[in-house]
């Protein structure tokens, strides 16, 4: 009887250190929102120092845009296996007084602009010398790099301009179970300082965060609860401890038994 009594004990302790809480690990634990409560909007991204931008413009008469648009690069791929060509357009790279340089139009500032802003100043412009002319703008370096307990850590290129922070860890494969759901680090350079959100995943209220809708650039933490931090103290050490333990309890069960 008391050695039943203390193989049940081991168990339950185990059992016990073993379980996970729900309030731990499940996503929007309370209420869900009604319609009309979600607040937050999608951000429009302003450019910044170091933003890399294409710009295409395009008209019925592609003659007439031509001289609007950068030239075309190739890019041969040779090998014992393949021999590939392809042409990219080239960029545009915003300077550090946030500027570009445009063919025929010059300088122009696009700090701070939005893509509908960048796209009616050049249609402006534009359009006094081609009809009807069409103006396509896109950042071509939005990034966000997600790492930490997640399965796919990493930087990602995103090819729209509006990306949500659930949508960011989906590009890592989700967080792992280790990783803290209450606090997920948000960190973003917000005029050249460092701006630090920390943000719970298990309250619906998240999506009305003004962090939900990521920038460029955006830096995403998961922090590693408890139980990854213990594991990860784990060592040699650790294995002879259990094993003298283990004995220890061999003993102790063999004098009750007596």
């Amino acid at each position: 009887m008391k050695i039943r009594i203390l193989i049940i004990s081991i168990l339950a302790i185990i059992t016990a250190s073993s379980c996970a809480s729900r309030k731990k690990i499940v996503y929007f634990q309370d209420e869900a929102l009604e319609d009309g409560q979600l607040t937050t909007e999608p951000l429009q991204l302003t450019y910044k120092p170091d933003d890399i931008l294409t710009i295409n413009v395009s008209a019925l008469d592609p003659e007439t845009v031509r001289p609007f648009n950068l030239p075309t690069v190739s890019n041969n791929t040779n090998d014992l296996i393949t021999a590939r060509s392809s042409t990219q357009q080239q960029t545009y790279l915003v300077d550090y007084n946030g500027n570009i340089e445009f063919p025929v139009l010059g300088t122009i500032k696009v700090e701070g602009l939005t893509r509908t802003d960048l796209t009616a100043l050049l249609l402006e412009r534009i359009k006094v010398m081609v009809n009807d002319p069409i103006i396509n703008v896109r950042l071509a370096n939005f990034t966000i790099t997600v790492i930490g307990e997640v399965a796919n850590p990493g930087t990602f290129t995103i090819q729209d301009e509006s990306i949500t922070l659930l949508e960011a860890l989906g590009y890592a494969n989700d967080l792992t179970i280790f990783g803290k759901r209450k606090n997920v680090l948000l960190i973003r350079e917000v005029d050249g300082k460092k701006k630090f959100a920390n943000i719970d995943l298990t309250s619906i209220n998240t999506v009305n965060s003004p962090f939900y809708y990521l920038q460029q650039n955006d830096v995403i933490y998961v922090e590693p609860n408890k139980a990854k931090i213990r594991s990860s103290t784990f060592n040699q050490n650790n294995g002879v401890l259990i094993s003298a333990i283990g004995t220890l309890t061999t003993i102790i069960a063999v004098f009750l038994v007596k």
